[in-house]
């Protein structure tokens, strides 16, 4: 059904691509305002006439009967020079005009009759401001210059999103989760929509677009314009660089290794760092195919980087010893029998041991774009990206069938062979085509289609091969050797397209700008994932394994694995989704007043699930806590979610000198994605995982190179390896509300943009932001508490192990749904400094506050429940401050740029951020509440009376008294701010925060220019360090973390109803500080430096 849908739906979108074409994000910029003559009257008929100067890229407007006109479509940057004319007035014209990316430039002209003296009157230097700006809501535009000039090692669009005052780390902004986030290029979805990994962007470790071929970034969180849609968090809006009149290239290279980081951290050395490199190359070139009409630009770019691989030696006896560095237990000549074996027996080839050098990253990227000015009232452009990433991966450490390794699978105590590695190979290609048209003097148009393809899959060096692991046979049982095809990799695939076509449609009458438009985007994704895709055995040792393969009795696997398709005509299922949103929206920009101006509209979106799914009878006989049910065959319903909003731009005086803004709004949003497919992926439909570990079980089980050997023919074990679907239900369920909607908030904001003296301006905003959807997981298979509670302060309640699940067959069923609980405020004081003598900057602080009922913590329904922590349980979690909350930020930037001797300039820039570095939890190490989950906060105890401690004894020696531990543990608590604080009262998740951070970021640019042949030719060399402040002084720019992992402070153990504890060591001691030095180099300075050849 999926793939008929896509078809219709490709041929749909081709076939309309030439009419209708169009996206969420914004793409050009405006121009309004109104055309007075010297008495403030309204001059129907004038003609505004703006033209990109770079480009001569021509727009125009003629005023109405009120006096006000509006052009859309435009190119931001510039500049621009506009000229406002009317018979028998002086023309006027304005130059050196600025236009930011997706607002309306705000210019108004008032022109005096005309006279023999004087025929035109020209304005200098209107510099793009809030007060320039028809802005409503909080954004942030970073200009060209800003991206050139501003300290980045990565060049990733993320490191300039953080110069919104809003920014929280992490992709966050305002106490948002960063996953909610809509990034937005020239139009195209560039989201890590699936969001199984922690990037915010696809593309794996390299950014999907080169910051060369970057023109300008918005980052919106409260516009109130209803196209900007589908985030709940920031709107992040990006265009790519056009090509101009004149020809221009540049060619330009990076380099950083091991030696360009920092060693001191305070008064500790940084141990000898292994060899990294990281190197970049690449070019860009721009220019006229036909002057004024049809432009280029072209970007090529190339990345390469090393890092230590696997750096372990095997033992070999009189040539190393074990415990020296870098050296494993493993003798080389078990690890060579192992391979021989594998190779004589079955043709297996496993690859090297030991040295097989550094592993690599790399990608490359390419961009291409054209813009056609078919007339003055149609511009049309077209941009066509493509990146591929490759990264090595070593095996994975532990994760395997109960009881799992204490040892990863390459390190002091085991070894794998290179073969048993595994990759990364992760693409991206984009096509967006934009077509703005003037239609009438009254009405324009916005058409962009975009196409993104995705796709993140795993590579392996590997033949088909079973997954084995050898332990090694002592007591208790270790890891030893592995080999095979990695246990993660086959068939681990993620295929996201996105396909979006919109008509944006503007009218221009009187005092109103009415707007209407509709969308539809199509986000298909298959998953397909099957652990243990090859099989898995594990034996006790080596001597087992090659007992068990010739044949010699008593000398089967310890444990046996496999994920297994239902369909023997599809024996690598996936797991799809295909999910549409078609919205329609309508709005209107008021002037109400000549310094007034309010927007108001409304925008629906209709969720669409264009899949269908197969319902598990198993699953359907079940009954939940409450008399809940789960049906997996089944999306959550389809209705059209209103999102009204309203905004207003007010001059106060009418000179410019103070505005008010604001606006309230409701903001739909989108989820990851990985949440809706895993009801399909743990359907048990589609395919099955069998894990043994029972000796019986094993008996039967025989060692083959064929995956699939054990479920075949004769040694088909039917009740172990089920081959019908729907017969049982999968051991973990994930199901989705019936009710459920995407994310939702009401968010408002006001804010007070004051002119002072030299030019400088001051901003005075706040946000406050209400959940209407949020989303949270819970675990219908969880009972409620049964066991009461226990003896002491601690009132919460408890589970008894075995009236805990409704199914103990089951390890959870989830189900993802919502709630209204939650909020966020911010206030930010923003002064700005303009650009006066080549210097400008900005400096703003920001408080913040966020609550949540759950952050979900994690990319799967199970892990982003079970990683909340509460008291009461998963099930019912308490309103806590957000993991996303930074409650104090400073920030600023400041660049300098002097030219000196005719041929050469330096530009200096630095950014600094100060800010709560992060929140955590204070914890108990196991389950105290034994619901199952190792997530439970602490109670704080009043005094000595409410906490009782006992020995704490290591191999049968008592290390720590209980009296020791008595008086650490008070020691701790007194100089901890967050415990003293809140004695007698249960911890808050999240309720404890990290000291301040400060850091300075620093770039200089080094210019050495030449005119040749009337154009400038430039070398530039620059340097980006990162933590200057610590280059200066190895105790500046530290980070900190938790003396204790994970905030685990104590471990507990009931005996007769009664908790007693014993404290959780930090670094093999009892704790005596909360927070220690970060020693890596993540708190030392880093530097990257590079080389460039531009010439126009």
């Amino acid at each position: 059904m999926i793939r008929k849908t896509k078809r219709l739906f490709a041929m749909l979108f081709f076939a309309t691509m030439t009419l209708i074409m169009a996206g969420q994000g914004a793409t050009t910029s405006s121009m309004s305002g109104r055309v007075v003559d010297n008495n403030g009257q309204a001059l129907p008929g004038a003609t505004v006439v703006a033209v990109h100067v770079p480009s001569g890229t021509l727009y125009g407007a003629t005023v109405n009967e009120e006096g006000f006109y509006l052009i859309q479509g435009m190119r931001p940057g510039g500049p621009y020079k506009v000229d406002v004319s009317f018979v028998g007035y002086t023309k006027k014209s304005y130059t050196d005009i600025t236009l930011f990316l997706g607002e309306t430039f705000d210019l108004n002209a008032s022109l005096a009759e005309s006279s023999q003296e004087l025929t035109e009157v020209v304005v200098v230097g209107s510099k793009p401001s809030a007060f320039n700006s028809l802005k409503t809501g909080a954004s942030v535009n970073i200009s060209s210059q800003e991206l050139t000039s501003m300290p980045s090692i990565s060049r990733s669009i993320n490191d300039f999103t953080r110069l919104s005052p809003l920014y929280g780390g992490s992709n966050s902004f305002a106490g948002r989760d960063g996953r909610y986030n809509n990034i937005v290029i020239d139009g195209s979805n560039f989201n890590n929509n699936f969001g199984l990994s922690s990037r915010n962007m696809p593309g794996g470790d390299a950014e999907p677009v080169s910051l060369d071929a970057i023109e300008e970034i918005q980052v919106n969180v409260a516009p109130f314009d209803v196209r900007q849609a589908n985030f709940t968090g920031a709107g992040i809006n990006a265009i790519t660089r056009r090509g101009n009149n004149q020809y221009s290239a540049s060619v330009y290279t990076y380099y950083r290794d091991q030696s360009f980081n920092g060693t001191k951290v305070a008064d500790y050395k940084l141990p000898e760092a292994a060899k990294t490199s990281t190197k970049i190359i690449g070019a860009r070139a721009g220019g006229p195919v036909i002057k004024d009409k049809l432009f280029f630009f072209l970007n090529g770019e190339y990345e390469s980087s090393t890092v230590p691989g696997m750096e372990w030696q095997a033992y070999r006896q009189g040539v190393n010893n074990i415990g020296d560095p870098n050296v494993s237990r493993v003798p080389a000549d078990s690890l060579t029998k192992f391979s021989n074996f594998l190779k004589t027996k079955f043709g297996y080839e496993t690859g090297p041991f030991e040295n097989y050098g550094s592993f690599a990253i790399e990608n490359y990227k390419i961009l291409a774009r054209v813009d056609w000015n078919i007339s003055q009232k149609h511009k049309f452009s077209l941009r066509y990206n493509t990146v591929r990433s490759t990264n090595d991966q070593l095996v994975n450490g532990t994760s395997a069938p109960n009881p799992r390794a204490s040892s990863n699978r390459v390190s002091a105590n085991a070894m794998s062979f290179k073969n048993t590695n595994y990759g990364f190979l992760n693409t991206v290609n984009s096509l967006s085509a934009e077509l703005n048209s003037s239609i009438t003097n009254s009405l324009s148009n916005q058409l962009l289609g975009t196409i993104t393809l995705i796709q993140d899959t795993r590579t392996s060096n590997s033949d088909i091969f079973p997954f084995i692991d050898i332990w090694d046979g002592g007591s208790p049982l270790n890891a030893y050797m592995s080999a095979g095809y990695e246990l993660f990799s086959f068939n681990n695939n993620v295929v996201n397209n996105v396909y979006t076509i919109t008509d944006n449609i503007t009218y221009k009458t009187g005092r109103h700008n009415i707007t209407g438009g509709v969308s539809f985007e199509y986000l298909y994704f298959g998953n397909s994932f099957m652990r243990y895709g090859t099989s898995y055995y594990r034996f006790r040792d080596l001597n087992t394994f090659i007992n068990h393969v010739n044949g010699v009795p008593g000398n089967q696997p310890i444990a046996f694995a496999i994920t297994y398709s239902f369909d023997p005509n599809n024996p690598k299922p996936v797991a799809e989704l295909g999910f549409g949103q078609l919205s329609a929206y309508l709005q209107d920009e008021y002037n109400i007043l000549d310094n007034l101006k309010v927007t108001y509209g409304i925008r629906f979106d209709k969720p669409l699930y264009m899949n269908e799914l197969i319902t598990n009878p198993a699953v359907d006989a079940l009954t939940f806590i409450d008399g809940l049910k789960l049906n997996l065959g089944a999306w959550p319903k389809s209705k059209f979610i209103p999102s009204p909003r309203v905004g207003f731009n007010w001059d106060v005086f009418g000179n410019k000198m103070l505005k008010v803004r604001g606006g309230t709004g409701i903001f739909t949003g989108r989820l990851p994605f990985v949440w809706f497919t895993n009801q399909p992926t743990n359907s048990g439909m589609l395919q099955n995982t069998v894990e043994l570990t029972a000796t019986a079980a094993l008996d039967s089980i025989k060692f083959n190179p064929d995956p699939f050997y054990n479920l075949e023919g004769t040694n088909n074990k039917v009740p172990l390896f089920p081959k019908t679907a729907g017969t049982t239900p999968p051991s973990s369920i994930a199901g989705i509300d019936k009710e459920f909607k995407m994310p939702q908030v009401w968010r408002s904001s006001l804010a007070f943009d004051i002119k002072l003296p030299l030019d400088m301006s001051l901003t005075l905003e706040g946000t406050y932001t209400r959940d209407i959807n949020a989303i949270v997981q819970k675990n219908l298979n969880l009972k409620y508490a049964d066991a009461g509670v226990y003896n002491g302060p601690d009132k919460r309640p408890v589970w008894s192990t075995a009236g805990r699940k409704v199914y103990s067959s089951l390890s959870e069923a989830m189900l993802l749904t919502n709630t209204d609980q939650g909020y966020s405020w911010t206030f930010t004081a923003q002064l700005n400094f303009p650009i006066i003598k080549n210097f400008n900057g900005m400096f703003a602080y920001t408080a913040s506050m966020a609550k949540d009922i759950s952050g979900n913590p994690g990319s799967q329904a199970a892990s982003a429940w079970s990683n909340n922590l509460s008291v009461r349980g998963q099930n019912k979690l308490d309103l806590s401050y957000s993991q996303y909350l930074t409650p104090h930020r400073l920030v600023g930037s400041l660049s300098y740029k002097i030219e000196y001797l005719k041929h050469a300039a330096t530009t200096i820039s630095v950014f600094y951020s100060g800010y709560i570095d992060g929140n955590f939890s204070y914890r108990y190490s196991n389950d105290f509440n034994n619901d199952g989950v190792n997530a439970d906060l602490i109670y704080i105890p009043k005094d000595q009376t409410e906490i009782t401690f006992e020995d704490f004894i290591v191999s049968g020696n008592v290390k720590y008294t209980a009296a020791q531990q008595a008086s650490a543990f008070w020691l701790y608590v007194a100089q901890d701010k967050y415990l003293r604080n809140h004695l007698g009262q249960y911890a808050e998740r999240n309720g404890a925060f990290f000291p301040w951070y400060h850091r300075f970021d620093v770039k200089i640019l080094q210019d050495l220019f030449v005119n040749i042949g009337g154009n400038k030719n430039s070398l530039q060399i620059t340097a980006d360090i990162l933590n200057f402040g610590n280059l200066l002084n190895p105790n500046w720019g530290i980070r900190k973390r938790l003396a204790l992992s994970n905030g685990s402070i104590l471990s507990s153990r009931i005996v007769s109803n009664t908790p007693v504890f014993k404290m959780v060591e930090a670094g093999g001691v009892l704790p005596t500080k909360t927070f220690e030095n970060v020693n890596t180099t993540s708190s030392t300075w880093g530097l990257q430096i590079g080389l460039r050849y531009t010439f126009n």
